[in-house]
């Protein structure tokens, strides 16, 4: 009984193996050239709009492998990229605004496999092909503008304190505030310090001026924040496009990384990437009758609008408070009836702004109006040419229950969901510094296929040549080892799947270098196993002693690689995390397979057996 696995063990092993099966059974079922058509707004994804896209494609002579919803969003699968190409213009004339569509492949995964939630790996930019772009902030402007609404909110400080000033200009990045007298210049420098404590404030009592400049930690904040909002908001874009697993990270201080593997039209992504929105805030003008606006005669101070269902808006041309002077937007709930509500943060003059227009206007109807300026790229004779479009449409109308100024809610909100997202368009609706593209690599899904076919054929070359190696010169347990490192192939490509982990070429690299390390500690064991039959010792002491006694070296062995590894994933930048985490996964795994898989196959042969010779 020295060389037997309780039978909870072997049963433990067995099914660890099957399940890595499972889930790395995915991975071979390739995937679909796709659509993905998404809601805007309002609008809704449901049986009704399956039927509409069906008989619109029905109608053009093409038939789509499947038309499916999922996670809010429609799914239409073609057999070939031609279908998907000619279905693309199709259903973005059929849809219209409503809707956005986005060229993509989707997994082929069985649904079977999909209930039991196996999924395949994602594939990187160079397997998958898609585009790579690297954006410029521009800091600069970041900094103007914050210099902007001080100016701003320094003037709004001195009319509050009642400070008499002659002048108040902005020269460069600093502000000149200009004074009669020594006292006034005196007062506005106590309360401009105590009003703006991140602002350096000199006197320059020759010229009775004061000197206002941003200090290196509010400069270093503001282009802190510009790039993190500027993320927030190219990451909110890109789920536009429908992306699996786009990489959208900062590179040093003032750059971006965009990298959206399986994108196809990338026109369409650079559109989506420098597009830009904003919001306005104006009151509802119901004072007047729209039909009058419908027929072409607005009221005088009046503009026609539309919101998201269509219907028209008759709203007042004064503009109360744009986006850009909102610093600040949550979600949440309504105190008082428990409804979903967003929470906003003003600067100081659309705080003082709407503090007046509220205050004058309690229990009339506001609105936010949403605008974006979209770059639309359409085949006009052949030939793409871009068209610039403005899109303005009501997103919001509340009622004014009291005056509020800084900080308010808005209410009327149908879902959390709602909340959410307007909560996020008002934070992230807008770059809070331009960005210029500077570098774009497009990687066709012709290269992303051949890459895939020679990381392929490495990792099977590299496979074949240990197992014939291990099998001719340890012959049965060189087989057995064989065994094991198949599965752990297997269970690698399972837990990479279970992670959803982007596997790139550097990664691929990372399994091959994995196949040959797997089969070390196997080797050590066989050694010892020879080495212990050569000293005399029985066929079966020789097995136990040579698992029990090569176990310390293989697991320093391993242990070592493994810190390399973590600190390669520490330190390194996206490609070589991307090795790392194979070999990482790859160590346990082979670590799990060469002692226990090996261990128990070794013991089915030869467990509980009166032994003369071994097979090694």
């Amino acid at each position: 009984m020295q060389n037997r696995f309780p039978l909870w063990k072997n049963a433990l092993i067995i099914i660890t193996l099957v399940l890595g099966a499972l889930y790395a059974l995915p991975n071979l079922f390739g995937e679909d050239p796709s659509i993905q058509v998404s809601p805007q707004h309002k609008a809704k994804v449901d049986a009704s709009l399956q039927v509409r896209l069906n008989k619109a494609l029905k109608e053009a002579g093409l038939q789509p492998k499947a038309i499916e919803i999922q996670d809010g969003k429609l799914l239409v699968r073609f057999d070939s990229t031609d279908a998907q190409l000619k279905a693309a213009d199709i259903l973005r004339e059929a849809l219209g605004d409503q809707y956005t569509t986005a060229l993509n492949l989707a997994p082929a995964t069985p649904k079977w496999l999909q209930a039991i939630g196996a999924e395949p790996m994602y594939l990187g930019l160079d397997l998958r092909g898609g585009v790579h772009f690297l954006l410029q902030v521009d800091m600069d402007a970041a900094i103007d503008q914050a210099v902007e609404r001080y100016l701003s909110d320094i003037r709004t400080t001195l009319r509050e304190q009642k400070i008499r000033y002659l002048a108040v200009n902005k020269d460069g990045k600093t502000i000149r505030l200009k004074f009669k007298d020594a006292d006034s210049m005196a007062k506005a420098q106590a309360a401009l310090s105590k009003a703006f404590r991140q602002l350096i404030i000199t006197a320059d009592e020759n010229n009775l001026e004061l000197v206002v400049q941003l200090s290196e930690a509010e400069q270093k904040e503001i282009k802190r924040f510009a790039l993190k909002q500027n993320l927030t908001t190219l990451r909110n874009r890109v789920n536009e496009l429908g992306v699996a697993e786009p990489v959208i990270q900062q590179q040093g201080e003032d750059r971006i990384v965009v990298q959206l593997p399986g994108v196809q039209d990338t026109a369409r992504a650079k559109d989506i990437l420098g597009a830009t929105a904003t919001l306005e805030f104006r009151l509802v003008d119901t004072e007047h009758d729209v039909e009058a606006a419908l027929k072409g005669h607005p009221p005088i101070g009046t503009r026609l609008y539309y919101d998201r269902s269509g219907k028209p808006v008759l709203l007042k041309r004064r503009v109360i408070v744009t986006g850009d002077q909102i610093v600040n937007a949550s979600s949440g709930f309504d105190q008082q009836s428990g409804s979903p509500a967003v929470f906003i943060t003003l600067d100081a003059v659309g705080a003082k702004r709407m503090a007046k227009v509220t205050r004058e206007n309690i229990g009339k109807p506001m609105a936010v109006v949403f605008i974006e300026n979209r770059v639309e790229t359409k085949t006009v004779d052949g030939k793409k040419v871009k068209v610039k479009k403005r899109v303005e449409e009501v997103i919001n109308i509340a009622t004014i229950r009291g005056r509020f100024s800084k900080r308010f809610q808005i209410t009327g909100l149908d879902s959390t969901t709602e909340a959410r997202n307007l909560a996020l368009l008002l934070r992230a609706g807008a770059l809070a510094a331009p960005v210029e593209i500077i570098e774009e690599r497009t990687v066709g899904p012709s290269l992303g296929r051949d890459n895939i076919e020679r990381g392929f054929m490495s990792v099977v070359v590299g496979f074949v040549l240990v197992l014939a190696f291990m099998a001719w010169y340890y012959k049965v347990f060189g087989l057995v080892a064989d065994v094991a490192l198949t599965f752990n192939l297997i269970l690698l490509l399972a837990i990479l799947s279970l992670l959803q982990a982007t596997l790139t070429l550097p990664g691929i690299a990372g399994i091959v270098l994995t196949v040959g390390m797997a089969v070390d500690a196997n080797v050590l064991i066989f050694e010892r196993i020879k080495e212990e039959l050569r000293n005399g010792n029985s066929p079966q002491a020789s097995i136990y002693v040579g698992y029990e006694r090569a176990f310390a070296t293989i697991f320093d062995a391993n242990i070592t690689t493994l810190i390399a590894a973590l600190v390669l994933f520490g330190l390194g930048t996206g490609p070589i995390k991307g090795f790392a985490v194979t070999l990482s996964i790859g160590i346990m795994t082979s670590m799990f397979t060469a002692i226990m898989v090996t261990r128990m196959l070794i013991n089915w042969f030869y467990g509980n057996r009166r032994l003369k010779s071994l097979a090694i």
